[in-house]
């Protein structure tokens, strides 16, 4: 089974035990992120209308680091125009622990009275 999650404004596809790079979170390593799931593949799929109603996707945060260098450069030709700059974008590494398709029920106290 896999779900298909945003964040930082792209899509990613997670299944249990994947590690993902997603844009930089606001979140030290160790702690736990949920994600809204748009959707949940597998045996059935389900589309969201834009996310699928109870289902999270429960991800731990491993590091956060600076990716490779990468070189911009521009160029115009005979005006002697150049410039070249060094780019690092920040990511965060996230490990995938589960993905729940529905949130857990609470009885309500009337429902736990008319049972007993």
């Amino acid at each position: 089974m896999y779900a298909i999650i945003k964040t930082g404004g792209k899509q990613y596809r997670a299944e249990e035990g994947a590690i993902l790079r997603v844009e930089k979170l606001d979140a030290q390593p160790g702690e736990k992120v949920e994600f809204d799931v748009l959707m949940v593949g597998g045996d059935k799929v389900k589309v969201g209308n834009p996310t699928v109603k109870g289902a999270k996707v429960v991800a731990e945060v491993l590091r956060t680091e600076r990716g490779k260098k990468i070189t911009v450069a521009k160029f115009k030709a005979k005006t002697n125009y150049r410039r070249k700059k060094g780019h690092r974008q920040w990511f965060t590494e996230l490990r995938v622990e589960k993905i729940r398709l529905r949130a857990a029920r609470k009885k309500k106290a009337s429902e736990e009275q008319a049972e007993e």
